[in-house]
């Protein structure tokens, strides 16, 4: 991990943290909104698909018993996804000296799921959404806005509709694992890892 040598971390003690890794994760995301750690919410996102990984940074937008984002399913990670639905996030908190690792399935939300979402949108995300064909070639950006433009006509006196190729992910967990900076390079690290139906905690050797 990217930092200082002079790292001051808290200590990590297995037996002090929680034994749902997603009731941990809450803990150090409240700590990083307290600690007023630019964008919290902000992970990286890896996929793999024809044995080529590739990784962006998406927003955390919940989590329950998995973490939920959400994306044009036919952008490159949409169909990535599809073809993959294993996927790895990272939060990487550097001014806590702080990292999260995780590793997962991916499935779609319901459509009412998206819908909800959706419709908290600011207006201009919502005409984005629909105006934007993700990961595609276009010949320059007044494409884009000329087709932004397009959009705010066609819908200035009328709801967005939610467009069938934006949507949401989750990723339930398999793995987790938390890593805080310590003195010397001799980091903390706790893994969480899910075997025949309960979580088994393990220090891993920094």
């Amino acid at each position: 991990m990217i930092g200082r040598d002079d790292y001051s971390g808290p200590a990590l003690d297995p037996e002090q943290m929680e034994a749902d890794p997603v009731a941990e994760f809450s803990k150090w995301f409240q700590a990083a909104h307290a600690s007023q750690v630019a964008q919290p919410n902000a992970m990286s996102l890896a996929t793999t698909a024809d044995e080529r990984p590739s990784v962006r940074t998406v927003l955390l937008k919940s989590f329950d018993d998995g973490f939920v984002f959400y994306t044009n399913y036919e952008s490159r990670k949409g169909r990535e996804l599809d073809d993959n639905p294993r996927a790895a996030l990272a939060f990487a908190w550097l001014e806590l000296h702080r990292q999260i690792r995780i590793e997962g399935r991916v499935t779609k939300l319901s459509e009412t799921e998206s819908d909800d979402y959706y419709a908290t949108r600011p207006r201009g995300a919502q005409l984005a959404a629909g105006i934007s064909r993700q990961s595609e070639i276009i010949s320059d950006r007044a494409q884009l806005e000329s087709a932004f433009a397009a959009a705010e006509e066609k819908f200035a006196d009328s709801d967005i509709p939610r467009p069938e190729y934006w949507g949401g992910f989750r990723l339930r967990p398999v793995v987790m694992e938390f890593w805080q900076g310590r003195p010397d390079r001799l980091h903390d690290r706790i893994r969480y890892r899910w075997e025949e139906s309960r979580w088994v905690i393990e220090r891993l050797s920094p």
